[in-house]
């Protein structure tokens, strides 16, 4: 709603927003004129970020004239027929009385359902094994200097593009239309971005985790907490794979998510040197139950994306440097298969929050990827738990995927959500929101089936570690149920309380549990207690 009518019409037509004094099904809708509007109404969308607000019954000067009902009603059909030709809809109308008539506000957007094909990946990798590099490469068809030069395109913060590594998640994309790619001139661009988003049939999104041993809760993060469809892992030619190649391809296989291995920097390797990386990758992922297979045309890429599951793993040969192996790369994204969503689709709504911000303007800005259901603007939801294991009511106001306003959003998709009724202070990391219907419970304790991968020692009752649950990391206490102690190679019931607060967690979710260099994956199987 605007709150003064004649303050915001005195400053004139902007951005997204168009005056209209009437709209008339038979001049407005004859083939010359809605072509016109049609045009029009797709640049106010284009310059509002997928939004367009009508202001109908005002002079182009900004003058409230008003319209009688039956008028006013004729104008929003028009509008509603003009923006139905471009693939959108009136998502609201509010009306205001003058002395004479009418005025209507008309907000228009997207088709609440965001028809595209969407594919998430998390990239992995040691560090300076090029996973920025190569993504920077790949989104902006740039090619690197051999000094990293493209990887300032996801390293955004200032002591990230001093040492060259990152420090936190980062996201990319590029997409696909008519089976070419789109990629970005400058991935820091958010309206470059929105506009890509608007115009691709196809859009992969990439999540950039961080290489650096320190960081490695990052990474998991990145992993566990994001709903992705694929692990793309990087290996360096002039390295091979090293002990964090190993955690990475761990965590990746817990998750149960297809791999995608690329061999980055061949350009500094012989092939000599290429074939020793391949043997070394292809034992490894022997050894863990999987088939590695040689990508070397776009034949094989297509081959593979159709036969790609759990089990076969593309290995793919790449330089972000002469750019060889990207168009393979190209092929393989532009046919993979696109999860079925159905069954999380007709869910209620729930997303894990990951990050919170406050954005001038706008709010509080909670995002993450959403996990089931459809979440529309407008919408109350849940938000919680908080440390009481209450939850409270909180308003959709807007909806952003890599900064492109849509009306609705689904499972698999990375947004940012505006909220009224929480501060970003109350919202902690690991929090969910909720459609009501979800029912959602705040949970201190519950039972699991782990196993132990490393631990120097014994684990017995009491055993402390940082537990990650989608984007939940929380020190829990572990107890195992079937035996006293348990050791490296170990697999058992355990039952596990979070330490410090409640938190949402149901029977089925994959959890990691890391404590120094002691590590162990499992699944919940059973809840103990909801508060």
């Amino acid at each position: 709603m605007i709150k003064d009518l004649k303050s915001f019409t005195k400053k004139g037509e902007r951005r997204n927003i168009e005056f209209k004094k009437a709209l008339k099904i038979s001049y407005h809708l004859n083939e010359d004129r809605k072509k016109q509007l049609i045009s029009q109404m797709k640049y106010r969308m284009e310059k509002g970020k997928g939004k367009a607000i009508y202001l109908l019954g005002v002079e182009d000067d900004g003058s409230l004239t008003g319209l009688p009902m039956e008028e006013l009603q004729e104008s929003i059909h028009v509008l509603k027929v003009l923006s139905q030709e471009i693939g959108a809809c009136i998502e609201e109308v509010n009306e205001y009385p003058l002395d004479d008539g009418k005025v209507a506000e008309v907000t228009i957007g997207w088709k609440n359902s965001f028809k595209k094909e969407h594919i998430v990946i998390g990239v992995a990798g040691h560090v300076d094994h090029g996973k920025s590099t190569l993504l920077g490469s790949l989104t902006t068809g740039i090619l690197d200097d051999g000094t990293g030069k493209t990887r300032i395109f996801l390293d955004v913060q200032k002591h990230e593009i001093e040492r060259g590594l990152s420090a936190d998640l980062s996201f990319a994309i590029y997409g696909f239309l008519d089976g070419q790619p789109i990629r970005l001139d400058n991935p820091l661009d958010k309206k470059e971005k929105s506009e890509l988003m608007e115009k691709c049939e196809r859009i992969i999104s990439f999540v950039d985790t961080v290489g650096h041993e320190p960081w490695l809760r990052t990474t998991i993060r990145g992993i566990v907490g994001q709903k992705l469809d694929y692990g793309l892992l990087t290996v360096a030619a002039d390295q091979g794979p090293t002990h964090i190649t190993r955690e990475h391809l761990g965590i990746i296989l817990a998750m149960e998510l297809p791999v995608i291995v690329v061999i980055t920097k061949k350009d500094l390797v012989g092939e000599d040197g290429i074939q020793k990386v391949h043997d070394k990758i292809s034992e490894l992922l022997k050894l863990v139950g999987r088939i590695p297979y040689k990508v070397k045309s776009r034949s094989d890429a297509l081959l593979v994306s159709e036969k790609m599951n759990q089990h076969i793993v593309p290995i793919i040969e790449t330089s972000s440097v002469t750019g060889e192996g990207l168009e393979l790369l190209d092929e393989l994204f532009l046919n993979l298969k696109v999860p079925e969503n159905a069954s999380e689709d007709k869910k209620p709504f729930m997303m894990y929050i990951d990050k919170v911000y406050s954005v001038k303007g706008v709010g509080t800005v909670v995002s993450g990827t959403i996990r089931q259901g459809r979440v529309k603007k407008g919408e109350k939801l849940l938000l919680g738990p908080f440390h009481t294991g209450e939850f409270k009511e909180v308003k959709v106001k807007s909806i952003e995927m890599h900064h492109y306003q849509i009306g609705c959003a689904e499972p698999g998709h990375i947004v940012g959500i505006s909220i009224a009724g929480a501060s970003p202070q109350e919202i902690e990391r690991g929090m969910i929101l909720a459609h009501p219907e979800y029912n959602p419970k705040a949970v201190r304790e519950f039972e699991a089936e782990v196993a132990i991968l490393v631990h120097p020692t014994t684990i017995k009752a009491g055993y402390e570690s940082v537990t990650h649950i989608e984007t939940i990391a929380e020190t829990t206490i572990l107890e195992p149920l079937d035996q006293e102690f348990m050791s490296a190679g170990d697999k058992g019931k355990v039952r596990m309380r979070f330490k410090y607060r409640p938190h949402h967690v149901k029977e089925g979710q994959k959890l990691i549990f890391r404590e120094g260099r002691s590590k162990g994956i499992g699944s919940i199987t059973k809840i103990i207690e909801n508060l």
